[in-house]
């Protein structure tokens, strides 16, 4: 069976990391890379530059990505326009329900050096029309992607919102408040084939409670991982 080819580009909470194993796990999906932004982790209550929120999300996706198969991509730091949004610890302080106590003191050397928005292009121009990117965060990767090479592939991007419902607000959803420029460019630029799971969506196709009872309580690592960092916001 041939396999579809994927980019992931993440901010790797708690939800991130289950697609990450997920996708790991499927026969039919080859992960090329893990790209990595600003957004879904803090650490303690205090409010961090950036730089060291992209870096949770980092050593985040080493941690998920347990065969360290995958190489890992640093991307954006923060928002190109204006500063960084204050977000909370919804997902807890390291983004997985703080139950990795130890951060890996190897972690920067496992980090590819090709920075994120290089390694999309790359890896989407040497496997042309076959890589599609999903996007499970703030759109500053692919905005600046595009701005370099806008001839990029299919692609599914989890944000948004179509009937003005929000998640972090009243009216807005995370993943587009958190760098709303960008995710403009994003929406007004890509001339491929874009499909966006809004926050509507998510809400109305919810995986059902059986089937992650399921998935849990499988005799595998991954499993028992979900399992538990899943106890922090259930």
């Amino acid at each position: 069976m041939e396999k579809k080819q994927v980019i992931i580009d993440t901010d790797c909470g708690i939800d991130d990391a289950q697609a990450i194993m997920m996708a790991l796990a499927a026969p039919n999906i080859q992960i090329v890379g893990i790209t990595c932004v600003f957004g879904n982790a803090e650490v303690e209550t205090k409010l961090l530059s950036p730089s060291c929120r992209e870096q949770i999300s980092l050593n985040t996706a080493l941690k998920v990505n347990f065969c360290l198969q995958t190489p890992v991509f640093k991307g954006s730091g923060g928002p190109l326009v204006g500063a960084s949004t204050p977000i909370s610890d919804h997902l807890s302080t390291d983004g997985l329900g703080d139950v990795n106590k130890d951060k890996d003191p190897q972690w920067e050397e496992k980090i590819q050096r090709e920075h994120a928005v290089n390694a999309m292009i790359r890896l989407v121009t040497e496997n042309q029309k076959q890589v599609s990117l999903v996007v499970l965060c703030p759109l500053s990767n692919l905005a600046l992607a595009v701005r370099l090479d806008p001839s990029l592939p299919q692609k599914l991007i989890m944000g948004g919102n179509m009937e003005g419902k929000g998640n972090v607000t009243l009216c807005t959803e995370f993943n587009f408040a958190m760098d709303p420029e960008l995710a403009y460019i994003v929406l007004e630029e890509f001339l491929c084939p874009t499909y966006v799971a809004s926050w509507e969506y998510a809400c109305r196709n919810p995986l059902t409670w059986e089937f992650f009872e399921e998935l849990i309580n499988q005799d595998a690592p991954a499993a028992a991982y979900i399992k538990m960092i899943t106890a922090y916001s259930l």
